[in-house]
């Protein structure tokens, strides 16, 4: 009976020391959190998953959204083996034995075998295509599990045999109730009288970025480094989440906040550096994350500078690339660079009243039609009607000729119209046009 009761001890101390994300995994479909948007009643991934159908696929995202998870789920349904490799540490040799492994099974049992790839845009050609016949032939599902772009990263081979799933960020939402959960749910944080303010989960649900896995590390270190109270409670506030974030809290309420970054934007806008640099850092001693204020320095360069002095998005988005190798406090240097820069420049919104003009134009016209002359002779279709009217190539003719690039429905539109202001001054056609 004692050795029982140790053995007992000892799996829940193995327990205790498996982090609260992956104790928090899902085993069923049920339980996974996020995703709504491929992973909802009756979804193509959904019906897959329980029918045991599911072909060769990436899952492309950011961390913490479920791309693991979501394996996890797909190899506790299916009847399949699941293999797991890591695309950092494995190599051919590792990949060829899974599969002469997994034809064994195939030949012998017509049973497949899944091959879960984790960082997959990690693996090189060489590697890549050692699977590419088992995929074929059926003997391998592969699931490629990515935070990089699987079109730019990885082999066109391995791509388009896959059917790639994009994962969001999760939302606010999404966070707080895998939060919830958590302490109803954990093995080991509901035994505990825990409460958490909802401010507290208000901020590790804003502050995580989307990220799952970031938010129940800072309730689980929030839990194990607060006191328990006299009534054998543990109280953790927005304090005490804000430390488990390892970022500071704001210490403004939102209506301020959202006032001050206001005031930010538009003194930028307006041109006044002394305002801009003092909501600055006025949002950065409320505890702003300097990476969103350095995001709308870009986005204003753009929206509010645009082609009056096209520099000022080279400077903002290297200033963004500076902080986020340099970070604070040095790093506001670049971006201090970028805001003066940006309010001493002249001013232009011709770029987005260009975007949203043509916006609503695509909208209301989405059946217009390529005029024939624009159209891609490579494709079959009616080629005589390519050549009756012939495309002019503006190279031939000095390097502008005038020629319709609109459909016929929206041939007179014009959607830039340059405000004169610096550089933003046109191209001869929009001159012609104004």
């Amino acid at each position: 009976m004692a050795q029982f009761e140790q053995k007992s001890l000892f799996a829940d101390t193995k327990t205790e020391n498996i982090p609260l994300a992956e104790r928090m995994r899902p085993v069923v479909l049920s339980q996974f959190i996020g995703q709504s948007h491929i992973i909802y009643d009756g979804s193509l991934l959904c019906r897959a998953i329980k029918a045991d159908k599911l072909g060769s696929c990436i899952f492309w995202g950011a961390p913490g959204t479920g791309k693991t998870s979501l394996a996890n789920v797909i190899a506790n349904t299916t009847g399949s083996k699941f293999e797991k490799l890591n695309a950092v540490s494995s190599g051919v040799a590792d990949a060829k034995k899974i599969i002469e492994e997994a034809t064994k099974r195939f030949n012998a049992y017509g049973q497949k075998t899944y091959l879960l790839l984790d960082e997959c845009h990690r693996w090189s050609k060489a590697q890549s295509d050692c699977v590419l016949p088992a995929i074929e032939k059926g003997i391998i599902t592969f699931i490629g599990s990515t935070t990089e772009n699987p079109y730019v990263s990885m082999t066109r081979a391995i791509v388009s045999r896959c059917r790639v799933f994009e994962f969001l960020p999760l939302t606010k939402g999404d966070i707080v109730n895998g939060l919830k959960k958590a302490l109803k749910t954990d093995v080991v944080l509901a035994r505990q009288k825990i409460q958490v303010t909802d401010e507290a989960f208000d901020y590790i649900a804003e502050t995580c970025a989307g990220d799952i896995r970031n938010a129940y590390n800072a309730l689980e270190l929030a839990v194990l480094t607060t006191d328990v109270n006299a009534d054998g409670s543990i109280l953790v506030d927005k304090v005490v989440a804000s430390q488990s974030m390892q970022r500071k809290a704001l210490s403004v309420d939102t209506g301020m906040y959202y006032d001050m970054l206001s005031a930010f934007i538009k003194s930028m806008r307006g041109s006044d550096a002394n305002g801009a640099m003092f909501w600055f850092e006025r949002l950065l001693e409320a505890g702003t994350d300097p990476l969103l204020l350095a995001r709308r320095i870009v986005v204003h360069a753009s929206e509010d500078v645009g082609l009056a002095d096209p520099q000022a998005l080279v400077i903002a988005t290297n200033a963004l690339l500076a902080f986020q190798n340099i970070g604070l406090p040095e790093g506001r240097i670049p971006l201090t660079q970028a805001i003066l820069y940006i309010c001493n420049c002249p001013k232009s919104n011709s770029v987005v009243e260009a975007l949203y003009s043509a916006e609503a134009c695509a909208k209301q016209h989405p059946t217009a039609r390529v005029p024939s002359y624009l159209m891609d002779k490579n494709f079959a279709r009616g080629t005589e009607e390519l050549d009756e009217v012939p495309y002019k190539y503006p190279h031939n003719y000095g390097g502008w000729v005038e020629q319709q690039y609109l459909p016929d429905e929206v041939k007179d539109q014009v959607f830039f119209v340059p405000t004169g202001n610096g550089q933003d001054v046109g191209c001869r056609q929009n001159k012609k046009k104004k």
